[in-house]
């Protein structure tokens, strides 16, 4: 083996990943040199968001290129870029959500910062990784700061169990992805996507072990971004973790994690097998059944939004599988990404709703809560409706244009019965969107929000609110921004 030794245009690429490291050791440093006394949550919430700043500054000066480093086995493309982007103001967006949320502040507030600056860290390592190893390392980064996150909560019960299912079946998901990448390794003598995309069509005819390792990398991508039978842990997580977290791990870790499972199939893994194809597309059907059906039957409003997101998996597979099987995938490709970000958008918005309403760390919001919200709280309410409209797919809101392109990639790819079976869930979603929206504006009720300070939860929500619309408004010129750097 070869030994290559990073130049300073490998150092350069990563800048963004060197600051958001760096930035991620002021709060916890400050915190030692003051005897580890906690300073004041704003001043951390500040060194938090200025180390974000400074790794988008860095990723938009350096990100998007194409350029590759350390041997090829980052890639600093239109994914990495677009990808990174909607992570870092995730986590910028539910650091505002952690700093008044009442189980997320307080003494530990400062390794909650560092925890969350070293997740992202993970993701733009697994968002821009084109090796294997690299992409399991990002992945274990990303993850075992979460499970610290979820841990960390001042809530005694939920959030200990949430946890402690994450850690185990996200440990079995990581060995199942590893136990791939072996596979691989041993058929296509590499790890890196970029060479394994050369040989992958070959292989695949040649080689069972080969198509048996990359089954096993994609049933660990599965477990991360929630796509059935591998759902199961999402509604306990989603309930038991802190709402703000709930919120970073349903945008954040489902964008980087999906581009990363892109990456993937694009090395034609799945067009050079029917059998892989064809079960990717009944994964996509079952997954938007499964959660569309579940989230009509839950009261337990975080419940509602963790089945949403799985549904939500489903229709983003869609886009992954046309790209994986079409041979101009930069249509395909960028609807996926619109998609995300478009889905982070309205789903941080709603769960900073829900963080809205939670007075103590042991607060449970139902959605018959909400009754009489509208009347004693009008404009937040009705930036929930147009939270609740997008991710059904009204238009004029991002959500619809994000399904219409993503749709639009599968026909073009002729899979026309996995286009139907996202419209009709669509419609089905309707039905649980609507519901919260008719008990804030049709019942009579006593709901109120949080008595403590939420200055930065309420600009939050109106944030994302005007967002929503104004991408919606102009999604053609969005859609065509992200296509032109893929």
């Amino acid at each position: 083996m070869k030994l290559v030794f990073p130049g300073i245009a490998d150092l350069i690429h990563i800048s963004p990943l060197i600051a958001l490291f760096l930035c991620s050791l002021i709060p916890i440093t400050i915190k030692i040199f003051r005897g580890n006394k906690e300073q004041p949550a704003v001043a951390t919430l500040i060194q938090g968001l200025i180390g974000i700043a400074i790794s988008l500054a860095l990723l938009l000066v350096f990100g998007g290129t194409g350029q590759t480093a350390f041997a090829d086995n980052l890639i600093f493309d239109g994914l990495t870029y677009w990808s990174g982007f909607i992570a870092l103001s995730a986590a910028a967006l539910s650091l505002f959500l952690m700093y008044e949320n009442p189980s997320t502040t307080g003494d530990q507030f400062s390794e909650l910062t560092f925890l969350t600056l070293n997740s992202a860290l993970g993701m733009l390592i697994l968002t821009s990784a084109t090796d294997l190893l690299i992409i399991f390392i990002g992945l274990e980064l990303m993850s075992l700061s979460l499970y610290l996150m979820i841990g960390m909560s001042h809530e005694e019960k939920l959030s200990k169990e949430a946890a402690f299912k994450y850690f185990i079946l996200g440990s079995f998901a990581s060995a199942i992805f590893l136990y791939g990448t072996a596979f691989i390794f041993g058929t296509a003598k590499t790890t890196n996507i970029l060479a394994i995309m050369e040989q992958s069509p070959d292989l695949m005819e040649t080689h069972k072990l080969y198509l048996f390792g990359i089954v096993l990398i994609m049933l660990g991508y599965c477990f991360k971004v929630s796509l059935a039978p591998f759902h199961a842990w999402t509604p306990d997580v989603y309930q038991g973790a802190p709402t703000p977290i709930s919120a970073y791990m349903a945008t954040a870790i489902k964008c980087v994690s999906f581009t990363s499972f892109l990456r993937v199939v694009l090395t034609g893994s799945v067009i050079s097998s029917v059998h892989l194809f064809d079960i990717l597309q009944w994964i996509a059907v079952i997954t938007m059944l499964v959660g569309n059906t579940a989230a009509i039957i839950q009261g337990n409003l975080k419940r509602m939004l963790a089945y949403s997101s799985i549904a939500h998996s489903g229709y983003i597979l869609i886009g992954v599988i046309a790209a994986g099987v079409s041979q101009e995938p930069s249509f395909a490709s960028t609807g996926v990404l619109y998609y995300l970000l478009s889905y982070s958008l309205m789903t941080l918005g709603a769960f900073a709703m829900v963080a809205l309403m939670e007075r103590s760390e042991n607060e449970i919001v139902n959605i018959d809560d909400l009754a009489g919200f509208s009347k004693r709280h009008p404009i937040l309410a009705l930036c929930f409706t147009i939270f609740l409209l997008s991710l059904a797919g009204i238009p004029p809101t991002v959500g619809f244009f994000g399904k219409f392109y993503v749709f639009s990639s599968a026909i073009a790819e002729g899979l026309i019965w996995l286009t139907v079976w996202g419209v009709i869930n669509s419609v089905i979603s309707v039905y649980y969107y609507l519901r919260p929206i008719v008990v804030m504006y049709m019942k009579d009720g006593d709901s109120v929000v949080a008595t403590h300070s939420l200055h930065a939860t309420k600009g939050t929500i109106v944030a994302t609110a005007i967002l929503i619309i104004i991408l919606g408004l102009t999604s053609g010129a969005l859609f065509e921004l992200v296509q032109n750097t893929l």
